[in-house]
């Protein structure tokens, strides 16, 4: 086992990671930027390290000062929780060359699956079903014309690098095509380094699923179920829950096979999950392979009891899964919401000085944040404060604990999403378990629907 693990996030995943280092008996190192040198995880971590000025560039995104940062603590591991260098393949390469374990996939399996059109392709291969789709990067736009006049429109073009919503833009005739095509390329590029894209057969009203695994270094692969992920807005995830309503256990049974199957022809280890798009007549088509921890991964912990990040931790270390697919069960419901420093109505973000915080508790309820009366949301990253997480027995327990808890929290000094998350949850067809990716509509202003670049997967 590691004796100490530098931690290249900051946040609630960075305390997340710490809470499991400590009971395991690891020593954390956190890393900072200048703006986060009163945060939490540099508090609770053992030992920490500033890495550089506020923007990320400079710091979370700084592959040689993280590496500087573990050799100088003497971290012979380095966990990046989800984002930044999160799916860096270099960075899992980088460790690989000096002598520190990267605790998530091999870098080949993250370059495979960070590609899109190659991830499609094998997982094609793997037998999992695809929605039709150009096997490779558009390479005129008149071959993307040809293509999209035969399989119909309307389509969506994707960046092949990537992910959150950039690069995407769905076309609904021949005419849109030619600009939609350079501007997610110019977008792409921007965003990403690389501007190509694919083109792939859109579907209107479709459910996010997706299907979290486990994979050792021995070879044996589980699934931990799904999670409806259909809540979003502009391609971010608002609020999650396992299971998902609208799933039957012979439907969970057959996706949780096919993906094993799709991961052990990969030969993927660590934490991964893979995404999928359900039609209305219960159709799934794979989207892509997120190689890391998800923001959503607590309400698999709460539904399975299986700690997903001291999982991750013992498969880089070498050490068998803990489970074997007959021993994972399930039990009750559990739904996430994400409360970030937002206008509820308008999703602007809302950085600034938080005078008072206190997320609601009770029975069946957990809290993942950094966040504290006193402290400073920076401008500079992600807007997400907390995640209030609840369970129950079912899932109106879940619903009606989780409402109960966002009722009772008191968030003074920024505006937050908490109004916004009451109003999902007392929705008709949010409480029927009747969603889709564009559930949100419902919500947005008339003015952003009409200039919307892109309409939500």
């Amino acid at each position: 086992m590691f004796k100490k693990i530098l931690i290249a996030n900051r946040g609630e995943i960075a305390m997340r990671i710490i809470i499991a280092c400590r009971e395991l008996g690891i020593k954390t190192v956190a890393v900072y930027s200048e703006a986060d040198e009163n945060s939490l995880h540099v508090r609770f971590a053992d030992e920490d390290v500033c890495i550089g000025p506020p923007r990320s560039s400079e710091s979370y995104l700084n592959v040689p000062g993280v590496i500087s940062a573990a050799e100088i603590t003497g971290a012979d591991a380095i966990h990046p929780g989800y984002g930044f260098l999160s799916e860096s393949a270099y960075l899992a390469e980088v460790c690989e060359a000096c002598h520190i374990r990267f605790i998530g996939p091999d870098p080949k399996v993250i370059r495979l699956m960070g590609d899109k059109s190659r991830a499609r392709r094998a997982m094609k291969k793997a037998g999992l079903p695809m929605l039709p789709g150009t096997d490779g990067p558009v390479e005129s736009e008149e071959d993307a014309l040809k293509f999209s006049n035969a399989i119909g429109f309307p389509v969506i073009v994707k960046a092949v690098a990537g992910g959150g919503g950039r690069g995407m833009r769905v076309v609904r005739s021949a005419q849109e095509l030619g600009h939609a095509i350079r501007t997610a390329q110019r977008e792409a590029e921007a965003a990403f380094g690389v501007p190509d894209v694919y083109i792939e057969k859109y579907l209107d009203s479709p459910r996010h699923i997706e299907v979290q695994v486990l994979g050792d270094h021995h070879g044996a692969v589980v699934h931990l179920g799904e999670r409806e992920c259909s809540i979003q807005r502009r391609h971010q995830k608002l609020m999650e829950e396992s299971p998902s309503p609208a799933l039957t256990e012979k439907q969970r049974r057959k996706l949780g096979n096919m993906v094993v199957d799709a991961a052990k022809a990969v030969q993927y280890s660590n934490a991964g999950t893979f995404e999928f798009l359900m039609d209305e007549h219960g159709k799934f088509y794979f989207m892509e392979t997120n190689t890391r921890l998800q923001v959503e991964h607590p309400v698999t912990e709460l539904v399975t009891g299986i700690d997903i990040v001291k999982e991750q931790i013992r498969i880089a270390a070498g050490e068998r899964l803990s489970v074997r697919q007959g021993e994972v069960t399930f039990n009750g419901h559990a739904i996430e919401c994400r409360v970030n420093a937002e206008d509820p109505d308008t999703f602007v973000p809302s950085p600034g000085h938080i005078s008072v915080f206190s997320m609601g508790g009770g029975p069946g309820i957990r809290v993942d944040t950094a966040a504290h009366s006193d402290c400073t949301i920076s401008p500079y990253y992600d807007s997400m404060i907390a995640k209030i997480i609840s369970y129950g027995r079912d899932r109106h327990e879940a619903i009606v604990r989780m409402r109960r808890a966002l009722e009772m929290s008191v968030v003074e000094g920024v505006k937050t999403t908490i109004p916004m998350h009451l109003k999902i949850l007392n929705d008709p067809d949010f409480l029927a378990g009747r969603m889709s990716t564009r559930f949100m509509e419902r919500f947005t202003p008339p003015s952003e629907k009409k200039g919307s670049l892109a309409e939500a997967v």
